[in-house]
């Protein structure tokens, strides 16, 4: 058996649900072994949520700076391979950069920058340091989202001409009416989380699946964000008309103040022979609609499902597998691509789905900010 890859934690501490996501899933496949972290910008939060972990001491850093000047002291054998980056947004860029030029393979929460700009400053810098890169569009890791792909791919839908994908929350309804509240959330902080909240935190996420689910890329789009209140900087609603193709168009719709909704992604793709529908809250039915036959509804674990499929599928059919098993699997697809096994390409998202994403939340802002115009993608 491999031996496990060594790990190290940036962020994730305390009662941080990305945290513990990250955590289980690096460990599902028994492939990864944490030896290193800065869990908290505060030392002794990080010594302390270490022990509550069970995590060695002798590793646990005082600031990313140290983490990266003492593990490059050690013997590449026993030295940290892979950094995950779960930390405010803020941070990705520095820390990624800072690795990539070190020669470390990294796990980064989306988005992977808070510009455009930056992102292909990070691309550049993982060219040249030859290593994996992987972004954690969690979603990507769903069985029935693979098996999504892999139907799209092998032409069941026929050509495609409508995608409609969306991602409804909640959360911030409880918070953006209280002017107080509203200032001290990082998400609607520009400094802290970027230029956009609502598409940089979620609609970045139907965005990927859009074009993960699909093999299309988005071309051009037209964006209408809601601030709700004129003091507050940040979207939190938007509704983004796409064009994918002269006769491939959709809409992405984005909400934090979906008033009740809980983590609502959901995606329709149509084409000419049959639909496509997933839901993130029903994530173990994928269902298949067609003009001429029957409701087909696909579940996991069964081996009329594709390979990709069944390679993330842990239990056997009629056991729900979860967010947290979505992760896992990507974490298992970087394993694969850090030993230099064979793996199929979408096991995980990459650092040009990274590039992609900023590209679209810059693309967003500015057709909003223009008045509602057309922005083409590169």
């Amino acid at each position: 058996m491999p031996k496990k890859i060594r790990l190290g934690i940036l962020g994730g501490g305390g009662d941080s649900l990305i945290g513990v996501l990250h955590r289980v899933a690096a460990h599902m496949y028994d492939s990864y072994e944490i030896v290193g972290a800065v869990f908290s910008p505060e030392h002794q939060e990080s010594l302390d949520f270490a022990k509550e972990i069970d995590i060695p001491l002798n590793r646990i850093y005082k600031d990313f700076d140290t983490l990266v000047a003492e593990e490059m002291k050690l013997p590449e054998s026993e030295r940290i391979q892979v950094c995950s980056i779960q930390t405010p947004n803020f941070l990705h860029f520095p820390m990624a950069k800072k690795l990539l030029d070190n020669g470390f393979h990294v796990i980064c929460e989306k988005p992977m920058t808070t510009t455009y700009e930056e992102a292909k400053i990070l691309q550049a810098a993982h060219k040249k340091a030859g290593t994996v890169f992987a972004v954690t569009h969690t979603y990507t890791g769903y069985p029935m989202v693979r098996q999504m792909r892999e139907m799209i791919k092998a032409g069941e839908l026929g050509k495609i001409h409508k995608v409609d994908a969306r991602y409804y929350q909640g959360w911030i309804n409880t918070i953006i009416h209280d002017k107080e509240k509203r200032s001290t959330v990082w998400r609607l902080d520009p400094k802290k989380a970027g230029i956009s909240s609502c598409m940089g935190d979620i609609g970045v996420h139907a965005f990927n699946m859009v074009e993960y689910t699909t093999g299309l890329k988005v071309k051009s789009l037209l964006c209408d964000f809601n601030y709700l209140y004129s003091d507050n900087q940040m979207d939190v609603d938007g509704t983004v008309l796409i064009r994918m193709g002269e006769h491939v168009k959709g809409v992405i719709r984005g909400s934090q103040v979906a008033t009740g909704e809980e983590n609502g992604l959901a995606i329709r793709i149509y084409g000419e022979k049959a639909g496509l529908v997933w839901e993130q809250e029903h994530p173990n039915t994928l269902y298949k609609l067609s003009d001429t036959e029957p409701l087909q509804i696909y579940t996991p674990g069964h081996e009329y499902n594709s390979k990709l499929s069944l390679d993330g599928t842990k239990l056997p059919p009629g056991h729900p597998e979860g967010i947290f098993d979505s992760m896992g699997n990507i974490y298992k697809g970087v394993a694969k691509a850090i030993r230099g096994e064979a793996y199929d390409e979408g096991e995980f998202p990459t650092m040009m789905d990274g590039v992609r994403g900023l590209n679209f939340i810059e693309a967003t802002v500015a057709s909003h900010k223009g008045g509602n115009n057309w922005v083409t993608l590169d």
